[in-house]
């Protein structure tokens, strides 16, 4: 019998994780095939899908079954949409006729040039830091640093919120590893209390902006801690650098706690519109990552035509030119319509615009529905989150108009009363 022959069948993602008992080793792969091909609503629907022109407001796509639309995005981490800026474009030209399309080599041989250094200077200036090491990705930047800093003496001390890269970091490092719910001081505090007196490296990890609520890390009582109790304190602000704080300098500048954080760890695929990661520190850490970070020793290094883009992203950053507080506007227009209509859009302080659902039969038809009606957001659910607290993720682009914000909001309100979520 199909997988799909019947209606009480569990298609659950983890379901589908495991080789069950005699089973070939691809045979999950070919299980999961018959669900997708079934026709039946999984949230897969638009997953890999093709844009037909560069990232703007407005973005023509092309359907898995040869459908080509326009669609108003909301669901780009490029919230600046700097990448389409001149200057940066112009870098990276530049650079890209200079040394040509890759590097050809890891960083620590002959991988990087001037403009790499560049960078990096440039990175370490933005958090006012002796140092910064560049990552061709970035979900290996959380991985390398974590794993290369961290080992099987240490305890790590993670919110629930974090990274999927950063609890691979852990992983990967073999380091006793505590969860503290979402934000919750109170429980981080009795973590620490109870860590014995004999483990000596201690590292408190979180997200700056949390990528599925969009709230900030409470990095002042989080320092706190940490200087009470020892720690050292990791920020992966992928999501706040360049956003958040009074001149966009992330999560730390937010709560005035710049200088006293241990591991600035960013990435440059989100705001700033690039590829790869970063971690700005002392100048003796980013030396022991060079030569420590198996993701930055094993891996070629970042194009230059990156690189040279990047920089001018980051000169852009540094005189807070970036419309940064353009996109805030429009973010806070966004939220007010949707806050109004009765969503419940959690407590959000960046871009990020999290459109609770809390039913996944519901979240797949609307998400469909959304889509082919000519507004793309993101469908969140789990791994990513509980089930029962599934939703929409709405990121705000700067280049959104007024125009386009209210026709997504009006669909995404008609849509949210058609399915009695409001």
């Amino acid at each position: 019998m199909s997988i799909v022959d019947t209606e009480v069948v569990n298609i659950k993602f983890e379901n589908f994780i495991h080789t069950q008992k005699n089973e070939d080793l691809f045979r999950k792969a070919y299980r999961v095939n018959e669900v997708l091909k079934s026709g039946v609503l999984t949230g897969n629907e638009a997953l890999g899908m093709i844009s037909l022109n560069k990232l703007s407001s407005k973005v023509r796509l092309k359907e898995k079954d040869g459908y080509c639309h326009d669609v108003i995005m909301l669901g780009s981490n490029s919230y600046l949409n700097i990448a389409n800026n001149p200057k940066v474009i112009d870098a990276s030209i530049k650079a890209l006729k200079k040394f040509g399309m890759g590097m050809g080599a890891v960083s620590n041989y002959a991988g990087i040039c001037d403009l790499h250094k560049k960078l990096e200077e440039k990175i370490a200036k933005f958090y006012k830091t002796e140092d910064a090491i560049v990552f061709p990705s970035g979900y290996g930047t959380n991985v390398g640093v974590i794993s290369a800093l961290c080992n099987s003496e240490d305890i790590i001390i993670n919110d629930s919120a974090n990274h999927a890269s950063i609890y691979d970091g852990c992983q990967l490092s073999g380091a006793k590893i505590k969860v503290y719910p979402h934000s919750n001081m109170k429980y981080l505090e009795r973590i620490l209390d109870r860590i014995p007196n004999e483990t000596t490296g201690r590292l408190i990890i979180t997200d700056g902006v949390f990528s599925m609520d969009g709230d900030i890390a409470r990095l002042d009582k989080i320092v706190d801690l940490a200087q009470k109790y020892k720690c050292k304190v990791m920020v992966d602000d992928a999501h706040g650098i360049g956003i958040v704080g009074k001149s966009g300098r992330g999560s730390a500048e937010h709560y005035n706690v710049e200088g006293k954080i241990d591991l600035n760890v960013g990435m440059l695929s989100k705001a700033p519109g690039g590829l790869g990661g970063y971690c700005a520190a002392k100048r003796e850490i980013i030396q022991y990552l060079r030569l420590y970070a198996r993701t930055y020793f094993f891996s070629t290094a970042l194009p230059a035509s990156l690189a040279g883009g990047l920089i001018e992203v980051f000169d852009l950053f540094e005189s807070d030119k970036a419309g940064r507080k353009e996109l805030l506007e429009k973010t806070r227009h966004l939220k007010n319509r949707l806050f109004r209509a009765g969503f419940n859009i959690g407590t959000s302080q960046s871009a990020i615009i999290p459109v609770m659902i809390y039913d996944e039969k519901k979240l797949f038809k609307l998400y469909q529905e959304l889509r082919n009606q000519g507004v793309y957001v993101n469908i969140v659910t789990y791994p990513a989150t509980r089930r029962k607290e599934c939703r929409l993720r709405l990121c705000v682009m700067k280049d959104l108009s007024y125009y386009e914000l209210d026709k997504a909001a009006d669909l995404i309100i008609a849509k949210g009363r058609e399915y009695e979520i409001i």
